[in-house]
Formats: structure tokens, sequence, C-alpha cells
């Protein structure tokens, strides 16, 4: 079985180890990190094989580990993933938006073939990836609507510097409208899946995002509309939020639980 190690232990975290420790991953969860050692604490607690918590990233990636998964923080992936995939460490990334930075994703492509390792992104709370990546010659446009209520997208860098205030949206409100290099970057926390859709088709400079505020609604609301020499195809789906987190999606969560249990399980690999 793979030996797992976790780092951070937010939402994600946290289902995902639960899920290593209750069987559906047939994988061990051996060492897990996150930067407050109470929120470490916390999730040892609520396990029945209790994984070795490291003092730092460094002890985490020099541990006996098949495998890391992140689910911290864009700054996590940025000042980390190398040093992983060169302590021989596969990568499973749920902070996607830092891929983005063209010189950290050149900085982790180089990882992976210089160290003989791979990382692994989760399709995250949206569909449709393996249909992008099929056209990805014959795309011409890609554009993303994300829909949330304000209190989910609250704290993200946008609004320092922005007039709306999310306290006070009272309808449907679209607060940002450009593409996903620029979404990713104001909304750090709230717009990962754009940045899967850059990487799957167009890049981040060319795939539209628009992202609405809805006091009305109780979900995260994602439509994908997708034109090109192939023909067109849209996709939406209504998201329950994570009901620790309402900024991640329940099928966030799902996703990531499902391409780890793909990697460590040895069966029938179903779609593209």
């Amino acid at each position: 079985m793979k030996r797992i190690g976790l780092l951070g232990c937010g939402a994600i975290g946290t289902e995902i180890a639960l899920a290593i420790d209750s069987g559906k991953i047939p994988a061990k969860l051996t060492h897990l990190f996150d930067f407050s050692k109470n929120t470490s604490e916390k999730l040892v607690g609520k396990l029945k094989n209790k994984p070795q918590i490291t003092e730092n990233v460094g002890l985490l990636a020099a541990a006996p580990l098949d495998l890391i998964v992140e689910a911290a923080s864009q700054d996590a992936v940025r000042d980390n993933a190398l040093a992983i995939l060169q302590n021989r460490k596969d990568l499973m990334i749920m902070s996607v938006g830092a891929l983005l930075d063209e010189s950290i994703l050149d900085i982790i492509l180089a990882g992976c073939q210089d160290f003989k390792k791979s990382v692994y992104l989760p399709s995250g709370a949206i569909l449709g990836l393996d249909g992008i990546r099929s056209v990805k010659d014959e795309l011409e446009s890609v554009t993303l609507v994300t829909t949330k209520n304000p209190r989910a997208l609250k704290g993200a860098k946008f609004f320092e510097t922005s007039n709306i205030d999310p306290d006070r949206i009272e309808k449907s409100t679209i607060v940002f409208d450009g593409n996903a290099q620029d979404a990713v970057k104001l909304f750090p926390a709230n717009i990962n899946v754009a940045a899967l859709l850059s990487l799957a088709g167009l890049g981040s400079t060319k795939t539209k995002v628009r992202i609405v505020a809805d006091p009305k609604t109780d979900k995260n609301i994602h439509e994908i509309i997708a034109e090109g020499g192939f023909g067109k195809f849209s996709i939406r789906v209504e998201n329950v939020p994570s009901s620790s987190n309402p900024k991640t999606s329940r099928l966030a969560i799902l996703s990531a639980i499902e391409c780890l249990r793909a990697v460590c399980q040895q069966d029938i690999r179903v779609g593209t």
C-alpha cells in the first residue's frame, strides 16, 4: 500500500485523511503537517490509525512516503513543491492556482522530469476536463461563469481594493469579469477551477472568467462553455458547499478522494 503524507489539515485535508482511515482509499496515511499544530492535532484525534505529525514541511518531504497531498494553499505549493519532488515523492496538488505562475509551473515540470516523479491535479469542483483536453488542438474559446453566495467569496484579495462590499450585496452581481490568470490571483481560495480549465485548454490569459455573487444561492455554481472546430459544449455544475468550509465545494473533496484512490489502486481506469 502506498504511504501518504498530508500537507494541510483543513476541510479538504481532513476529508482525505478520513477517507484513507476508513479504507475508501487503499493507502496508509503515515505523516502529516499543518502550519497550525493545533489543526494537525485536531485531525489526528479523529483518526483510528494515528499518523505522525512532523515539525515542518521539510521533514514531511523527507519522510518515508510515496506521495504527498497538498491541501494547504497556493503559497505552500510555491514554497514546497520542488522540494517534495527532489525528495523523490509524487505530489497531488489541490491549490492549482499556483501553477498559473509560469515560473512555478516550469519549475514543477522540470522537477517531474529530473526526479522521475508525477504530479496529480484532481478535477475539483467542475466536470468536462477530459473533454477540454481531448479538443485542445481545435479549441477556440472557453468561458467559465462561477456563481457563489457572497459569504463564500469573503476574504478574497479582490475586495481589498474594490469598492464592492460582499456583506452589502443584495442581488446577483458580477464582481469580476476577466481572464483566469487575474481571477486566480484575486480569488486564490475560490477559483482553482479556473486554473484547472486553463491548464487543460487555452492557457490562463485566453480562458475567460466571470464571477457572480448571488445572495440567493446556496450552491457553488460553475458553467463552462467551450467552442471550436470540434463543435460546442456547455456544462453546468451546481455544487453543495462543504459543511466545514463554504469556499470549498463538496464535489472538489470527492474529486480529490477519487483521484487519490485511482492513484493508489490497480484497476480499470474509465475516461480519457
